[in-house]
């Protein structure tokens, strides 16, 4: 007869953690033994896909690179002042919109939590399984411009399209200069239909044609991002001021 220390050194060796753990839990708990051998089977393959999909998510939220680790739905506050639109925020919570290629564009003064709710539902989409890469603007602006000088310009576009979602945090803060509209242009159409983007800005999405400057490229660039896009506006005072009475 099979020993169970004999199972636990060979769920070791495949490096079934999830599995070992949970063999050494049935052989503790007298409840198990009720069950069938199939029964038995399912629950400790169960906790070896549980186990690997928790790794998973761990791994991708340390690639996310969020600047609020903390950011979740569950904080959310829908308060009367600041109009948001609950019914949409819950309607996007299921992933939907990076299998169609949609966008989602957060806009609102600075404070309204514009970051925070883009965070919140990108960190979502991590737990559906979605990879997923946070970067403010000026961040990835950077980025492109160092590959640019390195020669790594194309390699390092295409590891970001790979992202089913990209979160552009804080676009619109300061003038593009140089390459910096051409870059973000190439980001941009790299996603056209492989994923989605979040942005968040300050700027109204009026404003955002003339801030790009280079009409056509504008042109390009907005009928990308608007015609597939979810449109929230953040309104009310700064949540750091709500927060703090609070």
């Amino acid at each position: 007869m099979i020993q169970t220390f004999t199972l636990l050194d060979q769920a070791g060796t495949l490096s079934l953690g999830g599995f070992k753990q949970s063999l050494l839990m049935q052989c503790e708990d007298t409840k198990y033994n009720s069950l069938s051998f199939e029964e038995r089977l399912f629950h400790l393959f169960e906790a070896e896909i549980n186990q690997r999909q928790d790794k998973r998510i761990k791994r991708m939220l340390a690639m996310a690179n969020f600047k609020d680790k903390s950011a979740s739905l569950e904080q959310i506050q829908y308060l009367p002042q600041r109009k948001i639109d609950k019914s949409l925020v819950l309607s996007l919570t299921n992933g939907d919109f990076i299998f169609r290629n949609q966008n989602i564009l957060l806009t609102g003064a600075t404070g309204t939590g514009k970051s925070f709710l883009a965070q919140a539902l990108a960190r979502r989409c991590i737990n559906l399984g979605h990879n997923t890469k946070y970067y403010r603007v000026s961040t990835l602006l950077e980025e492109m411009k160092a590959a640019r000088l390195d020669g790594s310009y194309t390699k390092t576009l295409s590891k970001i399209s790979k992202f089913k979602l990209l979160l552009l945090d804080d676009f619109g803060v300061t003038p593009l200069k140089g390459d910096e509209i051409n870059d973000l242009f190439e980001v941009i159409e790299e996603k056209m239909f492989n994923g989605s983007i979040i942005i968040t800005a300050q700027l109204p999405i009026k404003d955002w044609h003339a801030y790009l400057g280079n009409e056509t490229i504008a042109d390009a660039m907005m009928d990308r991002l608007i015609h597939t896009a979810h449109k929230i506006e953040l309104k009310g005072p700064s949540m750091r001021e709500i927060l703090a009475k609070a």
